[in-house]
C-alpha cells in the first residue's frame, strides 16, 4: 500500500524558517502550543475520513493543519473566512499552521469540507476521540489531574432570528430554519406586570445544550455530550461517566448540582466504586421517615462537601468559552455542527490550560504574552 502524501508547505524555504526566527517571538503562546502537543497524533485519526485515505487522488493538506487553522479560529472567535485572512496576514498565525511567509493558507471552503467529513465520518465520536487525544497527552506531559470531576451543562442560543425566521418561513410553508434546536427556560428575569407589579417569569431561549465533565484540580474538559436545550441534565450523566471511565481517569469523587440528583445516578457511582457529590435535593434530608438516613450521612461525608467545594470551577470555564471563544451563540446550524463547536471550543479550552500549566504562557485575546 502506498504511502501517504500530503499537500507540501512551504515552511522550510528562505520565507520559511529564516523569517519568522527573526519575526515571531520564542515565547509566543502560539510557539508553546506548538512545542507541548504532538500534532502529527490527529492525523492517524483524521486522514480516514477522507475518501482517498492521503494515499488516492489529489495529495490534501494534512489534516493536523486544517485542525490548527479551526484551532486559530476558536481561539479568536472568528468565522472560517476571517480565519483564512487571519493566518494569510498574522505571522505568528501562519508559522503555527506551517506555511511559509508568502504562502496562502487554505480557504474557508477547505475548512468547511473538514467539518462535512468529520460528521460523516462518525460525528460526535470522533470529536470525542479528538478530545481525549488532548487530555491524555496533557497527562503525559505532566498536568496533575485529580480526584474530584464536576459535572454540568450551558447552553447556546441557535443561530436564528426565531421571530422573523418563523413569520418568513411560515409563509413559505417551510419547518424550523433550525430543527434541531428547542425551547428551553434558562433562569427568570424581571418584568413588570399590567397591574405596575415587578415579577419573576421564566427567560426562554431556543437552542442547545452543551453538557460537560471536567477535572477540577486540570481544568481540563475530558467528556462532551449535546442535546437540544430540552435535554435533561440528569440523564446526559451516564454518557459522560461512561466516557470519562474509558480514559482511566484517576477520579474518586463526582460534584454536580441539584439537576443531577437522581438515584440511577447516585447508584451508577457507587458501583464504580466512586463518591458522590451530586448535590442533593432538600426533599431527600427533610422527609419525615426513615429512608433519609442513606442520605443525610452522604450530605456529611467528607467527599460529598470536598466536590462541592469544587463545583464553581466549571461554571467559571464555561463563562470563559462563552466570553471569549463563541459559546454563547451557534456559529452553524443543526445539532450535529453545533457539537462541533461545542467539541472544539472544549478542545481550546484544554489548549489554552495546557499551555499555561506547561509553560507559564497565557493566551491573552489576539496577543500572547509570558507569565
Amino acid at each position: 500500500m502506498p504511502d501517504r502524501r500530503f499537500k507540501e508547505l512551504g515552511m522550510g524555504t528562505f520565507f520559511g524558517d529564516l523569517l519568522y526566527d527573526r519575526t515571531v517571538p520564542a515565547d509566543h503562546f502560539l510557539r508553546q502550543l506548538e512545542r507541548v502537543v504532538e500534532w502529527g497524533e490527529f492525523t492517524g485519526q483524521l486522514i480516514e475520513l477522507y475518501r482517498g485515505k492521503g494515499r488516492q487522488g489529489r495529495p490534501p493538506y494534512e489534516p493536523a493543519v486544517i485542525l490548527k487553522m479551526l484551532v486559530i479560529s476558536y481561539l479568536h472567535d472568528m468565522s472560517e473566512r476571517m480565519t483564512e485572512t487571519h493566518v494569510n496576514e498574522n505571522l505568528p498565525a501562519k508559522w503555527f499552521v506551517g506555511l511559509a511567509g508568502d504562502e496562502q493558507a487554505p480557504d474557508h471552503s477547505t475548512l468547511t469540507a473538514f467539518k462535512r467529513r468529520i460528521i460523516g465520518g462518525g460525528g460526535e465520536k470522533c470529536l470525542q476521540g479528538l478530545l481525549e487525544e488532548i487530555v491524555g497527552q496533557a497527562i503525559e506531559a505532566g498536568v496533575a489531574f485529580g480526584r474530584v470531576q464536576v459535572v454540568d451543562s450551558t447552553h447556546t442560543v441557535a443561530n436564528v432570528n426565531t421571530l422573523k425566521d418563523k413569520r418568513r418561513r411560515e409563509k413559505e410553508g417551510k419547518g424550523p430554519r433550525d430543527g434541531g434546536a428547542a425551547w428551553s427556560a434558562k433562569g427568570t428575569m424581571k418584568v413588570k406586570a399590567r397591574n405596575g407589579e415587578i415579577v419573576e417569569v421564566p427567560k426562554w431561549f431556543y437552542g442547545y445544550k452543551a453538557h460537560m465533565s471536567m477535572n477540577a484540580e486540570a481544568q481540563m474538559i475530558t467528556s462532551v455530550v449535546v442535546t437540544a436545550a430540552t435535554g435533561p441534565d440528569g440523564k446526559q450523566f451516564p454518557a459522560l461517566l461512561e466516557r470519562d471511565q474509558e480514559q482511566d481517569l484517576p477520579v474518586e469523587i463526582y460534584a454536580a448540582d441539584k439537576a443531577y440528583d437522581d438515584t440511577d445516578n447516585h447508584y451508577r457511582l457507587a458501583i464504580a466504586g466512586l463518591e458522590s457529590s451530586l448535590t442533593l435535593n432538600d426533599y431527600r434530608t427533610d422527609k419525615k421517615d426513615g429512608n433519609k438516613g442513606v442520605w443525610v450521612a452522604l450530605k456529611q461525608s467528607e467527599g460529598y462537601r470536598t466536590g462541592q467545594r469544587e463545583r464553581y470551577k466549571i461554571e467559571r470555564k464555561y463563562g470563559e468559552g462563552k466570553e471569549y471563544h463563541g459559546l454563547r451563540r451557534c456559529r452553524y446550524v443543526g445539532r450535529m455542527r453545533y457539537a462541533i463547536q461545542a467539541y472544539l471550543t472544549a478542545i481550546v479550552l484544554n489548549l489554552k490550560r495546557m499551555v499555561r500549566v506547561l509553560t507559564g504562557t497565557s493566551f491573552r485575546g489576539r496577543a500572547a504574552v509570558g507569565a
